[in-house]
């Protein structure tokens, strides 16, 4: 009865011990997007779920690299695209940082996991900058939409943020994308300059980082909106979409305005590869990215149109 009742008490021990221990919250996993149908459907969330990869892999008749902050726009653009040209039904979509796309596109191949993909793109779509890196891979280039900078932070604003100087607070946690890695990251320090010049700048992207009250994320159209969800960051400054994107879908985020005067604008280029697999599909993608359809969803997402 002695070891029944010790093995008893060790038992509920290591049960309430286990009922303290936070298990991984994943409810605000992406992916965000609609998943196309199969019979078979199998995402694990913080397994195997991989969001930035888009539609028909096997022998595609049309493939876009799209800068990643396009993603909430993926699920309604092509099947729009569908819809206008029904002989186009096999189509794959990256939504990477397009900073990793034009690496891929350089190299021939990216890994993902224990995936390795060597599709060659019909068009890729990136800032305005970032295209004019290389103007020997395009055909031809088209602007079809522009983008501005905003804070995204916790629902209710808990932080009391009014402006991008008050990202210097020494406990703030700010979700910052790299700007090694991506061209957002740039845009976000010229604003920082607009805002508190180069003390302002210094202050987030060395003493912060130096510190580790700024986080330096490799692909922040999903890692700043999960940080602030889980709360492991205070305030991310993103892209206007991103913040707008998250609140539609009815995540507890707030979305702070930035001053005209502190801000940065985007513009979205799309070009068509000389080397496009599938010329004609990009000759028709590119139309159809101007097309009055392709606009409205757009819009719908927050985008400003040219």
């Amino acid at each position: 009865m002695k070891y029944i009742n010790h093995t008893f008490l060790a038992t509920v021990a290591f049960l309430l011990l286990c009922g303290n221990v936070k298990a991984q919250d994943h409810r605000f996993d992406p992916p965000w997007n609609t998943p196309p149908e199969s019979k078979v459907q199998f995402t694990v969330p913080g397994v195997d779920n991989v969001p930035d990869l888009f539609g028909d892999i096997n022998d595609p008749q049309l493939v876009v690299f799209f800068a990643g902050n396009q993603f909430m726009c993926i699920d309604e653009l092509i099947a729009a695209f569908k819809k206008s040209y029904p002989h186009y039904q096999r189509v794959f979509a990256e939504t990477l940082p397009p900073g990793i796309l034009a690496q891929q596109i350089k190299t021939g191949s990216i890994v993902v996991g224990n995936m390795r993909i060597t599709l060659k793109p019909d068009v890729y779509t990136a800032g305005k900058n970032r295209i004019d890196m290389t103007p020997e891979w395009f055909s031809k280039t088209t602007l079809y939409a522009r983008n501005r900078l905003a804070i995204m932070v916790q629902k209710g604003n808990p932080k009391a943020l009014k402006s991008l100087k008050d990202l210097a607070n020494k406990e703030l946690r700010i979700s910052m994308p790299n700007p090694e890695n991506e061209g957002i990251g740039k845009r976000i320090e010229e604003a920082y300059v607009k805002a508190g010049g180069e003390t302002l700048k210094s202050t987030i992207m060395e003493d912060k980082v130096k510190d580790k009250t700024t986080y330096l994320t490799m692909i922040h159209h999903r890692q700043s909106p999960m940080r602030i969800l889980y709360n492991e960051s205070d305030a991310a400054p993103v892209w206007y979409t991103e913040a707008y994107y998250q609140k539609m879908i009815g995540h507890p985020v707030e979305l702070i305005e930035i001053p005209e005067k502190e801000n940065i604008h985007a513009q979205y280029i799309a070009g068509q590869l000389k080397d496009a697999p599938h010329p004609a599909a990009a000759k028709d993608f590119m139309d159809f990215l101007i097309s009055p359809q392709a606009a409205a969803i757009y819009k719908k997402f927050g985008f400003d149109l040219p």
